[in-house]
């Protein structure tokens, strides 16, 4: 009986450990979840074009497509990569988050240039001619998976970077709860979306109340505008959050000119207000001037990936330059 007894403390025991280590990695994904938030906005932001043009009973086969694609580039490529480096090299963590912000960044800083110079995008759009829709649509579907992957290859470095360095068991179970937390929240977002002017559709012919049609109505004339501000979320977001990036990890490998400016401006402006709106006005300095500093940066690299990078990898694949 003793050693039974004994057993069932052991048992005991591991349960604690085990519904600890839950916590740990539940508390530790939602921590890592939130530092990679604008880089998921921002998929949620590029994702919707990747359905225009299509039929509407195509649309959710094509966003379920690519979020299968999102689930296989985390866990099957990213996530053991990611280990790896945390394992092998943990140095070129904050060289690769910088390579990402950077990348953001230069996103967002080519976002706001098309919309002040939009005109090589109708000469782009002119040249666009349809063809098979199923091929049409594997091709869209192949494209979203391959911008995908960089993005998701910075979410899932920004919440490895956010992780306590623990277990290989915790690092991986969080980075998998991260990389299916992430991309359920964002396709279902970006689902819903795609499929609300259809929603708005229903309830304009089928409400039986003139409330529920008038809301209807209300939603089909809203969804251009709502996907508009997406859009400019998901671009500050780029910019603020690849800025950010950037600049810490400018502060950690020795140069710190920058991160002392938009710290010493965020404790300026947070000790010149009320008491209780210190920290939300020391956020928002901070992440103004970072966006700021991150399309500084991106403006800086248009030219560079415009006339060398994209060249270069069009010359190595074979394939024409196209946005």
């Amino acid at each position: 009986m003793s050693g039974l007894l004994a057993l069932l403390d052991d048992v005991a025991g591991i349960a604690k450990v085990a519904a600890a280590s839950v916590d740990d990695v539940a508390g530790q994904a939602a921590k890592a979840g939130a530092k990679a938030a604008g880089a998921a906005i921002d998929d949620a932001a590029v994702t919707p074009k990747y359905v225009h043009g299509f039929a509407p009973a195509r649309e959710l086969p094509i966003v379920g497509r690519i979020a299968l694609g999102s689930i296989r580039n985390k866990l099957i490529v990213l996530l053991p990569l990611g280990l790896m480096l945390s394992s092998f090299a943990p140095w070129a963590i904050t060289p690769l988050l910088m390579l990402g912000g950077a990348y953001l960044c230069f996103e967002g800083a080519e976002k706001v240039w098309h919309t002040l110079f939009p005109h090589e995008q109708v000469i782009d759009a002119a040249k666009t001619e349809p063809g098979d829709p199923m091929h049409l649509e594997r091709e869209k579907v192949a494209g979203a998976i391959k911008t995908d992957f960089i993005l998701s290859a910075e979410i899932m470095t920004i919440a490895l970077a956010a992780i306590p360095k623990s277990t290989l068991v915790i690092e991986a179970a969080t980075l998998a709860l991260v990389a299916v937390g992430i991309t359920v929240v964002v396709y279902g977002s970006v689902a819903l979306l795609v499929k609300m002017d259809d929603i708005g559709l229903v309830m304009t012919a089928r409400g039986r109340l003139g409330l529920t049609r008038a809301l209807g109505r209300g939603i089909v004339k809203a969804m251009p505008g709502v996907m508009r501000l997406l859009t400019l979320v998901g671009t500050a977001a780029m910019l603020w959050v690849g800025g950010n990036i950037v600049v810490h990890g400018l502060h950690q490998l020795g140069w710190h000119p920058v991160y002392d400016f938009v710290h010493h401006w965020s404790e300026v402006v947070a000790l010149a207000v009320a008491a209780g709106w210190a920290d939300v006005a020391g956020w928002l300095v901070t992440a103004a001037l970072d966006g700021l500093f991150g399309l500084a940066l991106g403006v800086l690299l248009i030219p560079l990936a415009t006339r060398v990078i994209q060249p270069a990898i069009a010359a190595l694949t074979g394939k024409t330059q196209g946005h």
